[in-house]
C-alpha cells in the first residue's frame, strides 16, 4: 500500500511540475483570471447589470408598489452568479487542460512504456488526475480570496460555509470534467480532437435535464440526475446534497476506471 501510495505521489508531482512549467497552461491561466476577473467587476458593480444596480432597481419597485417583500440577499445572489458563470468559464477551460494528460504520450511513444510498466493503471490515472486537479484549485484560489474580501463587509454577516461549499462544488464539477477527459485523452494522440469530444461529452452531461425533460416517466427521471449542473447548482445554493457528492465522485472514479482499462488494452496489445 505504501508503495502504491508512493507512485501516485511521484506521477502526481511529475504532473504538476509540467503544469506549472507549460506556456500553454500559464496562458489558460491567465485567461481564466483576466476573464474571471472581469465578470467579477462587471457581475458586482456594473451600474446597470451589476448586483447592486438591481438590488437599487428592486428596492424603488417596492417603495413605488409599497410591497413588502424581503429585500435580495446580495451576497447570496452575487455568489450564485458568479460561480455559474465560472462553472461555464470551466467548460471551456477543463477540457484544454485535460487534452495532454494521455495524448502527448501516446504521441510521444511513451505510453507504451506506460502501459508495459510495473505500475498500476489505475495508480497512474490517479496521480495524473490529482495533478491537473490542483493546478486548476490554484487557478481558483484567488476567487475565493476576492470573495472573502468582498463579503467581509456584508450587513449582516455573510456564512463563510455558503461559499466553501459552493467551491467545493466547483472542485467535484472540474474533478469529474478532467477525469472523464483523461479517458478521452487516453483514446487519441490528438490534443485537440480531445478537447473538442471532451468538451461535447461535457456539453451532453451539461444539458442533461433538458434532455431529460423531453424523455418522460423514470427514464427522463433518471437522466435528469446525470445532469452535473443541475447537481453543480444544488451545491452552490449552500445545501449540502449527498445525491450530488455521490453523483461527482462516481463521474470521478468512473473516468479514471475507464482510463485504466483504455490502457491495459494498450498493454493487451502490446504482449
Amino acid at each position: 500500500m505504501r508503495l502504491i501510495i508512493a507512485n501516485i505521489i511521484a506521477i502526481y508531482r511529475k504532473e504538476l511540475q509540467g503544469y506549472f512549467a507549460s506556456p500553454l497552461a500559464m496562458a489558460v491561466a491567465g485567461i481564466f483570471w483576466l476573464i474571471s476577473g472581469f465578470f467579477y467587476i462587471t457581475i458586482l458593480l456594473d451600474p446597470q447589470r451589476g448586483i447592486l444596480a438591481q438590488v437599487a432597481a428592486q428596492a424603488a419597485i417596492q417603495q413605488e408598489l409599497g410591497s413588502q417583500r424581503p429585500p435580495l440577499d446580495v451576497p447570496y445572489e452575487f455568489l450564485q452568479f458568479f460561480l455559474g458563470t465560472v462553472a461555464s468559464l470551466s467548460l471551456f477551460i477543463l477540457p484544454i487542460l485535460s487534452m495532454g494528460l494521455y495524448a502527448e504520450e501516446r504521441k510521444g511513444g511513451t505510453l507504451e512504456l506506460l502501459a508495459t510498466s510495473p505500475l498500476y493503471n489505475w495508480t497512474v490515472a490517479t496521480g495524473k488526475l490529482l495533478g491537473v486537479l490542483t493546478f486548476y484549485i490554484t487557478m481558483t484560489a484567488p476567487l475565493l480570496l476576492y470573495e472573502a474580501i468582498t463579503f467581509s463587509v456584508a450587513e449582516p454577516a455573510f456564512p463563510a460555509t455558503i461559499p466553501l461549499l459552493g467551491h467545493l462544488g466547483l472542485i467535484l464539477l472540474a474533478g469529474s470534467i478532467l477525469s472523464l477527459g483523461m479517458f478521452i485523452s487516453s483514446l487519441t494522440d490528438s490534443t485537440i480532437l480531445s478537447a473538442v469530444l471532451t468538451f461535447a461529452l461535457v456539453l451532453v452531461l451539461w444539458i442533461m435535464n433538458l434532455i431529460a425533460a423531453n424523455v418522460p416517466g423514470p427514464l427522463g427521471e433518471a437522466l435528469a440526475h446525470l445532469s452535473i449542473l443541475e447537481n453543480y447548482s444544488s451545491l452552490i445554493q449552500g445545501v449540502v446534497d449527498v445525491g450530488s457528492l455521490v453523483l461527482f465522485a462516481s463521474y470521478i472514479v468512473l473516468g479514471i476506471f475507464l482510463t485504466a482499462q483504455s490502457i491495459e488494452t494498450l498493454r493487451f496489445q502490446q504482449n
